[in-house]
């Protein structure tokens, strides 16, 4: 299967855990195996993107399932502000690393964003 726009290539995911320091973005665990965890949850809207995956221990993944990030860090008794701090820190420096490797499409080529579709008028 193909990969489309909104998929974490594997440099980005190495990065990530990198910039968290290969533990939980969650509770600061060290973990051998790191989980992709969507921040805002797939049934909420959310993608496989730069700026919505942390590496989340097994733990922390399999108990945030679905719930929002916020509220399930209260009910957690984690460090909310810390979190959403440091992710907003590191997802930002990523997508600007990233958006800079990122080749210039070709020229008179016109950008179409993902919603967008293209079709017989």
């Amino acid at each position: 299967m193909a990969r489309v726009a909104h998929d974490l290539s594997d440099a980005q995911w190495d990065a990530l855990k990198t910039s968290w320091g290969g533990c939980c973005a969650y509770c600061g665990a060290a973990a051998a195996s790191l989980q992709k965890d969507c921040v805002q949850a797939l049934s909420r809207g959310g993608r496989y993107t730069l700026g919505n995956i942390v590496p989340a221990c097994g733990s922390c993944n399999a108990s945030k399932c679905n719930a929002e990030v916020t509220g399930w860090l209260r009910r957690k008794k984690l460090d909310e502000k810390a979190f959403l701090l440091r992710h907003h820190e590191i997802s930002s420096a990523l997508t600007l690393r990233f958006a800079a490797e990122e080749p210039d499409p070709p020229e008179g080529a016109c950008p179409v964003e993902d919603d967008e579709q293209v079709g017989s008028g």
